[in-house]
């Protein structure tokens, strides 16, 4: 089964994201579990946890139907000492909340090497950091976003994410989360029927699918290989419909959230059904 959704709100608690992801008809969502521009947030009240979990209940949602975003301030990979702990404290955080919703995977990008180190050694960094993290948790998973590669992030290639995968002491709880957009503008041709093709082949063999978690579907604003982050709104943008029809219409991609992170919210019902209407 496809589940499809949108990163939805979470304006007067987590416990109304499952809601306002019911009233667009989406059968998987994605949300934030704090403020994603605040280090640090009051931990969740009891009352918070039971509503969040009794609305899922209640809308049909399992812990394989949603994927959490972490926050925008946390770099894990980041070269100065004070901020990856900082980033390290925050990200822990990010887990544990996912653990007491009873979620099992939050999604993040992987971080940045500031222009101060290799990105070999800031990927060593992310690894060491999810280590340090998986052992301090328990039933999440850690789920490695693909990048545009803008700036200083890494994470653009598979390579990359095979490398962090690889040094992650727990294979178990480490999986990817393949951005159509970031995809597209780090150089994966998933425009064309042979792009798609090549570009999950090449997937395969260097990831596997097994580690495959979740998937943003989101067009792009900026042309293919630009190293821009810039998404939009699906069949306006640069790759056009045709990849979001494949995707759909292929079984790879059962079982795990699609989320929209496309930038009009006003026209997520109208896309996800859209994309129900291929499968």
């Amino acid at each position: 089964m496809k589940y499809i959704g949108a990163h939805v709100s979470t304006e007067g608690g987590v416990e109304n994201a499952p809601v306002n992801a019911n009233k667009i008809g989406a059968n998987a969502f994605a949300l934030f579990l704090k403020n994603q521009r605040q280090w640090v947030a009051k931990p969740y009240a009891p009352a918070t946890i039971e509503s969040f979990k009794k609305n899922c209940e209640i809308y049909g949602f399992a812990p394989a139907q949603i994927l959490p975003h972490d926050g925008y301030l946390i770099n894990i990979g980041s070269p100065d000492p004070e901020m990856l702990e900082k980033s390290r404290a925050a990200f822990l955080d990010e887990m544990q909340r996912a653990e007491v919703l009873g979620l099992d995977r939050i999604n993040f990008h992987p971080g940045s090497h500031l222009q101060k180190v290799s990105e070999e050694e800031c990927l060593k960094t992310i690894a060491e950091s999810i280590n340090i993290t998986l052992e301090k948790t328990k039933g999440v998973t850690a789920v490695l976003e693909i990048t545009a590669g803008q700036g200083s992030n890494v994470g653009y290639s598979f390579e990359h994410l095979k490398y962090i995968i690889d040094r992650v002491e727990d294979p178990s709880r480490i999986g990817v989360c393949i951005d159509t957009a970031h995809s597209y503008s780090a150089g994966y041709d998933l425009k064309t029927e042979q792009g798609f093709t090549e570009t999950f082949a090449k997937f395969e063999s260097v990831i596997g699918f097994n580690y495959l978690k979740g998937m943003h579907i989101n067009d792009s604003k900026k042309e293919f290989g630009s190293r821009v982050d810039r998404h939009e709104s699906l069949d306006k943008g640069t790759i056009g419909i045709d990849l979001f029809q494949r995707i759909m219409n292929d079984p790879r991609f059962d079982d795990m959230p699609l989320i929209l992170e496309t930038p009009d919210e006003e026209i997520w019902a109208h896309e996800i059904a859209q994309l129900r209407a291929f499968c």
